[in-house]
């Protein structure tokens, strides 16, 4: 009787401490876990745009306009302004395409354009070498100095024969020497025509 009445009082005891120890373990879990957040709840805040700003970018736009002047047996001869990549051909088609009595099988309609690049279309009849049609401004050191060019030099200049280019010569003998390209016109023999085919292919100093 003495052994039943002890088991029933443990029990009245024993349920309660088995209660109040898991409410205490549920607790202790809590604030722990509260303490430690978890991987998942750390990570978005660590890719918010705020945690790491977008850099500031500057873009810089390349310059792709050129000029390129357009000469002789065109409807409208001048200076256009074109874009990086396009072609003589659409150069000649901005001057208003060429004149009935030109002359453009020695032309590279093909060809890029560059930037100061000078298109002379010469007409039919005309004695061209396919290197004068078409001039750069990068190719300089082929252009023919004509305050120091002697004769043969000068005779190689697109309608420029032996005596054009001796009066060439005295001219600038007598005169000190050209200033300008213009100053061309000056010499005996050399007309407008005969200038616009030279003009590209020489420097004066």
């Amino acid at each position: 009787m003495n052994s039943k009445f002890k088991l029933i009082h443990i029990k009245k005891f024993l349920l309660p401490i088995i209660v109040l120890t898991f409410l205490l373990f549920v607790l202790i879990q809590k604030q722990f876990n509260s303490a430690n957040p978890s991987a998942e709840e750390i990570q978005p805040s660590l890719l918010t745009k705020s945690k790491f700003p977008e850099e500031e970018t500057t873009e810089y736009e390349e310059n792709t306009t050129i000029f390129v002047e357009i000469k002789g047996a065109v409807s409208r001869p001048g200076v256009y302004e074109l874009e990086v990549g396009d072609r003589v051909l659409e150069a000649i088609s901005l001057a208003g395409g060429y004149k009935p009595e030109s002359d453009s099988k020695m032309i590279n309609h093909a060809q890029k354009v560059e930037d100061e690049m000078i298109i002379y279309v010469p007409e039919l009849g005309e004695v061209m070498e396919d290197s004068f049609n078409i001039t750069s401004s990068n190719s300089s050191d082929q252009l023919v100095n004509i305050n120091k060019a002697d004769v043969q030099s000068l005779t190689t200049l697109p309608g420029v024969g032996p005596s054009k280019a001796a009066a060439i010569i005295t001219y600038r003998e007598e005169s000190g020497g050209f200033k300008v390209k213009e100053d061309l016109l000056k010499v005996t023999g050399i007309g407008q025509k005969t200038f616009e085919k030279i003009e590209p292919h020489i420097k004066v100093n």
